[in-house]
């Protein structure tokens, strides 16, 4: 949290004075970017945001499994969502799921998720962690070491980016179960599955760009796309480089460059759509952004019956020009600082 006068706003976004937010001491702040220093932050800030039903096969860091090698061959699954907003939860086969969305979350999502994936890992199978989140203030506050005390992802996890996968609804809930017992569980968990797949928004991962979701919520038809950004200060384990964040020296052409501040990341936004270049395809709409754990997730209409593979061949095109536009060291002219302060205006932030 940046240190700010107690009669300036709070830092958090939350709209109060510092003094009656976060300017006390027994209102710990929360953490804006959960998951900095992780290679797959857009991803993983769209499954705790905007996806509704996800996995990804999860890979113990080498140091864990050297301080604790009797966790390795587990096999961890991170999970969007859940049943009953659970945690964490062990099959009976020893099979772990962990949830990227919870119910309560606490001050650090990174640190929650660590400390029920760590839970999991010690429980008996077939047990469900329903404990407290690992970063609540009440926790925080009992902790010697505060905050900074409690692992987080990129203390647990090996650092590769996840292999997601996107599904239509949570059958990869039930466990892999054949015969008359996994029938009797089926139907056991069938009104719930029902329940829980109503909920779901029809979603699709984009394959030519990282991090860029279709969804089909009712009538309309979006695109939303979660940006990187370099680490604060460029110390966090994983983050990029100084070189990363230069798009003119990105060497993989299918990276997504890493703009170096939310700043230059919104004058590249401002020269794309100066430029009607900030597009999806015919009929889309550029209709703004918003910001969620940190980072800047832009947002497009499409045109009614938009298909996801109908996107692919523009976000592609939408990257190389995106990567001319964040190299770009021109300051902004008139009509480009005009468009950028009404993106700023419309910008919303989710807490």
């Amino acid at each position: 949290m940046a240190v700010v006068g107690p009669r300036e706003p709070c830092p958090c976004g939350s709209g109060r004075r510092y003094k009656a937010c976060h300017g006390g001491r027994s209102r710990p702040a929360p953490v804006l970017r959960p998951f900095v220093g992780r290679r797959d932050e857009p991803d993983l800030v769209a499954l705790r945001e905007l996806v509704p039903s996800a996995t990804a096969p999860l890979q113990l860091s080498a140091a864990h499994l050297e301080a604790h090698p009797e966790h390795a061959g587990r096999r961890i699954i991170l999970g969007t969502m859940l049943p009953q907003a659970a945690p964490a939860l062990v099959r009976d086969d020893g099979e772990i799921l962990i949830a990227i969305q919870t119910a309560v979350p606490g001050l650090d999502a990174s640190r929650d998720i660590a400390g029920a994936l760590l839970a999991a890992l010690d429980a008996t199978p077939g047990s469900v962690i329903d404990t407290p989140a690992a970063s609540s203030p009440l926790l925080v506050n009992q902790q010697a070491g505060g905050l900074a005390a409690l692992p987080g992802l990129v203390d647990v996890l090996d650092p590769a980016p996840l292999e997601i996968t996107v599904w239509d609804g949570f059958g990869w809930w039930l466990p892999s179960t054949d015969g008359a017992e996994g029938d009797a569980l089926n139907q056991e968990a069938a009104a719930l599955l029902e329940r829980a797949n109503a909920t779901v928004v029809p979603t699709v991962r984009l394959g030519g760009v990282a991090a860029a979701y279709w969804c089909h919520p009712g009538d309309r038809w979006h695109l939303r796309w979660s940006l990187p950004l370099a680490a604060p200060g460029g110390t966090d384990a994983g983050s990029p480089s100084d070189s990363d964040t230069d798009a003119g020296t990105d060497t993989d052409a299918d990276a997504v460059p890493v703009a170096a501040s939310e700043e230059a990341l919104l004058d590249a936004l401002a020269r794309l759509a100066a430029a009607d270049q900030l597009t999806v395809g015919p009929g889309s709409r550029f209709v703004g952004f918003f910001r969620a754990n940190g980072l800047v997730v832009p947002v497009w209409d499409l045109a009614a019956g938009t298909e996801a593979s109908a996107c692919e061949q523009p976000a592609v095109e939408l990257l190389t020009a995106y990567r001319a536009a964040l190299a770009e060291r021109v300051p902004l002219d008139a009509a480009q600082r005009r468009i950028r302060a009404g993106l700023v205006g419309r910008s919303l932030t989710l807490r």
